[in-house]
């Protein structure tokens, strides 16, 4: 499946159950207006609904990455901020729908990430960047701070401290350090990145879809509530995955060492 929005483009390997979602501005370096928000979230609405429609999980893993090799983005498209309303400014839908969509979302980062860009790789559930990539904040050289909630989850993932650095100083910081500071989950060398994501989109793809998803939600919760909340979620869950068909395929193979399963997301 392939699908054509203003701004993004959607693709979807049916058989590995794999679908890319490209940003598409790279005469701007794919920078971040208010219709690639509303095309990013079409292009998601679009993979829920062929995963709805599916007899089990067909939407096992999606990338979103950026087109050229110049930029992941580099930003919000500072010219549409003339004459907009602070009541028109609302990133979080888009922020939101990718926190809920079923599967991982991985961010697949290459040159500038910057502003919205960064918040927009912060709602992913993963971020593997090229070793020359750029991570910022540059927000406060306009006179604002990231707007999408980018300094309230770099000081989760990383800490409070490291997240006033790096909405003050507007630095563009290196991947290396992002990662040792936990914004990142893996750096790779600009060769090998297509390549090292590949390869982890597949792993996840080959998991039981349903506890995948079970714990991508047991994240997002911890991220929210307390450990207390959280506890009781995972044991909700944890009764549930009990009943599934891919429960009782993941029992068969660790019981018979010739046997392979088939997760189908049931």
């Amino acid at each position: 499946m392939h699908e054509e929005f203003e701004t993004v483009r959607v693709a979807f390997d049916e058989e590995q159950g794999l679908a890319t979602l490209t940003l598409n501005r790279p005469d701007s370096l794919n920078a971040m207006n208010g219709q690639m928000r509303k095309d990013i979230e079409s292009g998601l609405d679009l993979l829920t609904e062929h995963d709805e429609a599916a007899d089990g999980v067909a939407v096992r893993a999606v990338v979103i990455e950026g087109t050229g090799d110049r930029a992941f983005c580099a930003g919000a498209d500072i010219t549409g901020f003339s004459g907009v309303s602070p009541a028109a400014f609302e990133p979080h839908s888009m922020r939101d729908s990718i926190i809920e969509f079923p599967a991982p979302v991985i961010a697949k980062i290459h040159g500038y990430c910057l502003g919205g860009g960064l918040e927009l790789a912060l709602a992913c559930d993963f971020r593997i960047a090229s070793e020359s990539s750029r991570l910022g904040f540059p927000e406060v050289d306009l006179g604002l701070l990231p707007g999408a909630g980018g300094v309230q989850y770099v000081a989760r993932l990383a800490s409070p401290s490291f997240a006033k650095e790096l909405a003050m100083t507007g630095e563009h910081i290196s991947a290396e350090r992002a990662a040792s500071e936990g914004v990142l989950n893996h750096v790779y060398s600009d060769a090998n990145i297509d390549a090292e994501v590949d390869a982890f989109v597949e792993t996840l793809a080959a998991k039981p879809p349903l506890a995948i998803r079970a714990v991508k939600d047991s994240g997002n919760v911890a991220a929210e509530t307390g450990l207390h909340e959280g506890r009781k979620y995972d044991r909700r869950i944890f009764s549930t995955l009990l009943q599934t068909d891919d429960h009782e395929e993941g029992a068969r193979a660790f019981a018979e060492d010739d046997y392979e399963p088939e997760f189908n997301g049931r």
